[in-house]
């Protein structure tokens, strides 16, 4: 069990490492020191969840952070887009307009949509059925463990998840 170990955080020191390598690691400020970071927890607990091993991860990691990419670009596509439909609408903007802009916006949901059903099939070329099943179940948690850590912090009203007295 320990070399299990000892194997696991050298595999994750060489994913890390790949990471700062590849760009997706940089410090150009605060807002990316928090992508770092959670890019970094996230890594960690894929890995430990699926149990990507690092023949997988070779092939793994570059597909994945592309997916990501491509992700992070509709989904600021998407906010784009809503923001533009919302002002647009508390402007009382014209109809033509306003059609305009909820076509833009429903096909950006349309894009983020597309990469998320291709994304099963690119994944499903590098990683066994079974881990990309377990890889869709880790993100899950891994979001709510996330979301449940958020509520934790100080400063926000609740305390372990319970609301103050």
């Amino acid at each position: 069990m320990k070399t299990k170990s000892v194997i696991s955080s050298i595999f994750l020191m060489m994913v890390f490492a790949f990471f700062a390598n590849s760009g997706v690691a940089s410090a150009q400020g605060p807002k990316d020191d928090w992508k770092q970071k959670m890019m970094s927890e996230r890594i960690a607990f894929l890995t430990a969840e699926v149990g990507i091993t690092p023949e997988e991860a070779q092939v793994f990691w570059p597909v994945y952070n592309q997916i990501w990419k491509e992700k992070d670009e509709a989904t600021k596509k998407v906010f784009k887009t809503f923001m533009e439909l919302e002002k647009a609408t508390s402007e009382g903007r014209s109809n033509k307009e306003i059609s305009k802009l909820l076509d833009e916006y429903l096909q950006a949901i349309d894009g983020q949509r597309a990469i998320d059903s291709q994304s099963a099939e690119r994944i499903k070329k590098v990683l066994p059925l079974e881990k990309v099943a377990k890889l869709y179940i880790a993100e899950e948690n891994f979001r709510r463990h996330q979301i449940n850590r958020l509520h934790e912090r100080p400063g926000n009203g609740q305390r372990g998840g319970q609301a103050n007295r």
